[in-house]
């Protein structure tokens, strides 16, 4: 297995780290929040996007890798977000089994119209 470990210093993007929170409301359904728990650099790439037409607006959907220090309080669901922008987790991936890199291969929903 020969994964190519990014160097340290490309993990120049601040990026600010939530945790996914369910908890249960008074009508029997449950509420989503997200709690920050750190704030960590990481190397942000754009992988794909597609725009889908909904209603009367336009969604463009775009996937990106994140890739930052390994942790172990991060799971699929929670946020990174970066710039004001939000990249919900889709999956996670120990980048080279040494847990020594973490790859988040994210999405971000963008409406337009």
């Amino acid at each position: 297995m020969n994964i190519k470990i990014p160097p340290i210093g490309s993990l120049r993007h601040r990026v600010q780290l939530l945790n996914k929170i369910m908890s249960s409301d008074n009508a029997g359904g449950h509420e989503v929040t997200y709690v920050h728990i750190a704030n960590v650099w990481a190397n942000i790439r754009s992988n794909n996007g597609i725009i889908k037409q909904m209603a009367d607006a336009n969604i463009s959907a775009l996937t990106h890798i994140v890739i930052i220090r390994y942790r172990n309080d991060i799971n699929i669901g929670d946020r990174i977000i970066y710039e004001g922008r939000i990249f919900e987790i889709i999956s996670l991936n120990d980048l080279n089994g040494y847990k020594a890199y973490l790859k988040c291969f994210c999405s971000e929903q963008i409406v337009r119209g």
